[in-house]
């Protein structure tokens, strides 16, 4: 899949520009745009090819909250070639969530000692799907897998990645575990990432979540970690393959967003079990 990436600079008070990056981020989401780095003095943004809209970002930024904020923006395509071998020689350092899980950089000269370090340890090897496991959203969920007794259960990660999401619940016990993702590098990456760590995932699908009318049976956990309006415009057919008695964990969003997913989730005769923030990123857990 083809990706511009749009560089945002950012001319704002010193003190704001943190909130900045991150409310910008989150505006310009719903555009499109799905993976964020930030910059000396803003945010380059990714968004695929067929979404880039100049106009629509234009709109969204001109309407920006925070006063006396000037942003302006360029965009250009990503090259595949070189962009997967920045990322292939970028070597990222050990992520641990607690005591019990490592996600550690397969190209690691330390990986052999990094798998033997805790008793989930995932091998990851980024290639031209985003996330290592590093963003606060990715490592709640982490989190909360682990905790959790997945034996005998059927999992669906939802917007895959690299497949932590899918390899960690598989690592943990889930029985069986589905995985979608829009983007078709994600899919060979969660793939990829699955084999490097002796984990079979069968069901990796290309799509987005209307992929989910093909599938088979219901789940007893769903992950979804992507952004706001994509879980509220996807959370209908995701929460029609929840098992009774399952658990939804969305993440992805801030902790303004809160009320905007609980709402959505209580039409959908969900209510909330839990809640974790980090940095001012959530994590919201429902149940039936």
């Amino acid at each position: 899949m083809e990706y511009y990436v749009t560089h945002f600079t950012i001319n704002a008070d010193a003190s704001l520009m943190q909130s900045c990056r991150e409310l910008l981020a989150d505006t310009v989401a719903e555009a499109g745009y799905e993976a964020f780095e930030d910059t000396t003095d803003g945010v380059d943004a990714y968004i695929q090819t067929q979404l880039l809209n100049p106009e629509l970002t234009k709109q969204l930024i001109d309407n920006f909250p925070i006063a006396d904020t000037n942003i302006t923006f360029t965009s250009e395509e990503v090259e595949q070639e070189n962009w997967n071998a920045e990322y292939e020689k970028e070597v990222f350092d050990p992520i641990r969530v607690g005591d019990t899980c490592v996600l550690y950089d397969a190209t690691s000269p330390e990986a052999e000692q990094l798998a033997a370090s805790a008793p989930v340890s995932i091998a990851i090897d980024q290639r031209m799907a985003f996330g290592n496991g590093a963003h606060e959203t990715t490592k709640m969920i982490v989190t909360e897998l682990v905790a959790t007794d997945l034996k005998d259960k059927r999992v669906l990660d939802c917007g895959c990645g690299t497949g932590i999401l899918s390899i960690v619940a598989k690592r943990c016990g889930a029985a069986h575990v589905t995985a979608y993702d829009i983007d078709e590098w994600s899919v060979e990456n969660t793939r990829h990432n699955a084999n490097i760590n002796n984990i079979e995932l069968i069901d990796v699908l290309l799509g987005d979540v209307s992929v989910l009318s093909h599938v088979d049976g219901v789940f007893d956990i769903i992950v979804a970690n992507i952004n706001r309006n994509i879980l509220i415009n996807d959370m209908p057919e995701i929460t029609e393959t929840l098992a009774p008695d399952g658990c939804l964990i969305l993440s992805g969003f801030y902790e303004d967003d809160i009320p905007l997913l609980k709402e959505k989730a209580e039409e959908l005769g969900l209510h909330e079990t839990k809640r974790t923030t980090d940095n001012n990123w959530a994590m919201l857990i429902f149940k039936r």
